[in-house]
């Protein structure tokens, strides 16, 4: 299969994430020893990053700071082959994270502050039909100014491309739900999957949520859905009836950042090249493997051939 120039087309935000990790057990109301760092994050710069350490060369529709940590940015996204020609730098172009996890890698709190991300409409507006006519696919964030939804669904529709969604914020997505009928699958986690079916899941076994999972989409005419559960693995299901579940792998964790990310490039690198939504599903939790056994918030670098893709 040829890959188009601009491979996948992945939009969203730039975040800076500011991690903090203790050194013994977490102490919610105390004061906790230990390290932080600073990584570039956001969810869908993460997904770019993931999908390039795949070697399938994306392309990206993001805003970075003119400053030097947004240079810093797009620089580290062009070592790893990401096409960078369409990003735009304007100040506080990015978002900011800010996390403490705890003695089990697991977060124990966070707040987000998100950059304005209406420039990318701009993008799309200049340069639109020149970036998804020659693409092979795109993923974005669902919860982006709804302008920018709408402009992309039209391109998609305009060149007949598959686009899937990831979500950086479920409560944000959920007031354009018929825009998340335009895509042609949605990739969440089981909280976020709660928030959009507007019930709690949180005590669900995979088998239980299959079968909600199926019955759901067809009720709201969205075409696929992942739909991860941690340790337990992922659903999935599609509105012509197939259903699945994939157990995740055991590894020992160090840090969960990145996996759903991960997860996310996985899944939509296998759809976009000819594999089965289950056939992805797997791809996506082999990804997230690699991701939380290291502080890294994106996986390593493998060859597509590793996953049966052949781009």
């Amino acid at each position: 299969m040829a890959v188009n120039k601009n491979g996948i087309v992945v939009l969203g935000a730039v975040f800076v994430d500011i991690k903090g990790f203790p050194e013994d057990i977490y102490v919610p109301d105390g004061r906790n020893a230990g390290h932080v760092e600073y990584i570039h994050g956001g969810v869908s710069r993460n997904v770019v990053e993931d999908i390039a350490n795949l070697e399938l060369r994306p392309t990206f529709l993001g805003i970075a700071d003119n400053t030097a940590l947004g240079e810093d940015v797009v620089r580290k996204l062009q070592r790893h082959k990401v096409n960078t020609e369409y990003m735009k730098e304007i100040p506080n172009g990015m978002g900011t994270w800010l996390a403490v996890f705890d003695h089990n890698g697991d977060l124990a709190g966070s707040i987000s502050q998100r950059p304005n991300l209406m420039p990318i409409l701009d993008i799309l507006e200049e340069n639109g039909d020149e970036i998804i006519e020659n693409c092979d696919s795109i993923v974005a964030e669902i919860d982006m100014d709804k302008e920018i939804i709408k402009k992309l669904v039209q391109l998609c529709e305009k060149y007949d491309k598959k686009l899937y969604g990831v979500v950086s914020n479920m409560n944000i997505a959920v007031s354009r739900r018929d825009l998340l009928q335009k895509f042609d699958c949605l990739i969440c986690n089981q909280l976020e999957a709660g928030v959009l079916f507007s019930d709690d899941y949180s005590e669900k076994t995979p088998a239980e949520m299959e079968k909600i999972l199926a019955e759901r989409l067809k009720a709201a005419n969205v075409p696929a859905m992942v739909v991860t559960m941690g340790g337990d693995g992922a659903v999935y299901a599609e509105a012509d009836g197939e259903s699945g579940f994939c157990p995740a792998q055991k590894v020992q964790v160090k840090d969960t950042t990145g996996a759903g990310d991960a997860f996310c490039a996985g899944v939509s690198a296998g759809l976009t090249y000819g594999k089965t939504i289950g056939k992805a599903v797997e791809i996506g939790t082999r990804l997230a493997a690699s991701v939380i056994t290291s502080s890294e918030n994106v996986c390593p670098r493998f060859r597509p051939e590793e996953f049966g893709i052949e781009a």
